[in-house]
């Protein structure tokens, strides 16, 4: 799945209910999101079921998140298609 075709997904999944919860609610969610990713990346042996299910559960709320902020993560992601947006090298150099 493009990472468009992603996010139009979440939006029409989540989108109302993110809506009306807000942003700043929302990015509290993205957090929490995150931490239990941090938590199954810590855990020895790793299930990577579960890290897909994490992973998957961030890509979602960081999804909702751009499109509450009116921003496309396949236009945002366009910042790096040349290598570093800073030094243009594949890999950096700064």
């Amino acid at each position: 799945m493009r990472i468009e075709a992603f996010q139009k997904q979440i939006e029409a999944i989540y989108y109302t209910r993110d809506a009306e919860r807000g942003v700043p609610l929302t990015f509290t969610w993205f957090v929490e999101e995150v931490g239990e990713l941090a938590k199954e990346i810590r855990k020895q042996p790793q299930d990577m079921q579960r890290l897909r299910e994490e992973f998957a559960d961030v890509f979602a709320w960081l999804a909702t998140l751009a499109s509450l902020l009116g921003i496309s993560l396949e236009d945002a992601a366009q910042i790096y298609a040349e290598g570093c947006p800073k030094c243009n090298d594949t890999p950096c150099d700064c």
